[in-house]
């Protein structure tokens, strides 16, 4: 099936405003340049650099996305950002479910419905993170665990026009390891056949699976010729405009 390839950038808590408009003005400039582009770009910075880096990557063809959001529209969650409020700041999309949100802040499977629920009422583009730690995978649970996290992290009204999956091996996250390539497609294509059962099989045909973990400008394309592979959820890469650009093209 032909889908669309997504390079999204997770900043993550790094980055103080000129950093911002350093990396997001690079972006847009190549943005600019670029002819014949076959893949989308998302920078999703700290909550703080939101409305900065919107202004920066106006007019880029550059999308804009949230870390993450509360499953509530609003109300008394000090310290909290809804849905609503990304939207608002003209974002077109939200990761929920990050590794380090469900280990960091305990978030369960059932916490990342319930924001990518509220990220499809908000009109967004829901990015869920699922994935596997070191334990499970030496134990040889790793399908079983993306299975699971799927059909617990996905919400009722998910689509491949709202919805991307990104598959981020927690063992390979800013550790520099990776999987091989044929564990990466054997992985992703157990994550489209569990989207099939869900959704049906022409939907999940048509949905995004990101790989995340450790993708660099020299890795990526070797998983780009993966046939379940869409893209790419970068992060430490996405924060150096030419290694985050050269990831993007070796998507095409």
């Amino acid at each position: 099936m032909s889908r669309r390839s997504l390079i999204a950038g997770n900043c993550k808590m790094v980055g103080l405003k000129a950093d911002g408009v350093a990396l997001a003005g690079d972006l847009a400039d190549r943005m600019k340049a670029s002819t014949n582009r076959s893949f989308d770009l998302l920078l999703c910075p700290p909550f703080t650099l939101i409305s900065t880096v919107s202004e920066v990557i106006s007019g880029s063809g550059i999308e804009l996305g949230g870390q993450d959001c509360h499953p509530a529209e609003k109300g008394a969650h000090t310290g909290d950002i809804s849905a609503q409020m990304l939207k608002d700041q003209g974002c077109g999309y939200v990761i929920v479910g990050h590794s380090e949100r469900r280990t960091d802040h305990g978030e369960t499977d059932a916490m990342v419905k319930a924001k990518a629920d509220a990220a499809l009422q908000a009109g967004l583009t829901a990015l869920i993170c699922i994935g596997e730690t070191e334990s499970e995978r030496d134990a040889g649970h790793t399908l079983a665990v993306v299975r699971t996290q799927i059909s617990g992290s996905l919400p009722g009204a998910a689509t491949a026009a709202n919805t991307v999956i990104a598959y981020e091996p927690v063992w390979a996250i800013g550790t520099g390891r990776t999987p091989t390539s044929d564990e990466v497609q054997t992985v992703h294509s157990a994550i489209r056949a569990t989207l099939g059962n869900l959704l049906g099989t022409a939907e999940a045909d048509q949905i995004r699976i990101l790989y995340g973990g450790s993708v660099k400008p020299a890795n990526a394309k070797e998983f780009l010729n993966l046939a379940d592979v869409d893209g790419g959820l970068v992060g430490g890469a996405s924060l150096i405009a030419a290694d985050f650009w050269a990831i993007a093209e070796a998507y095409r």
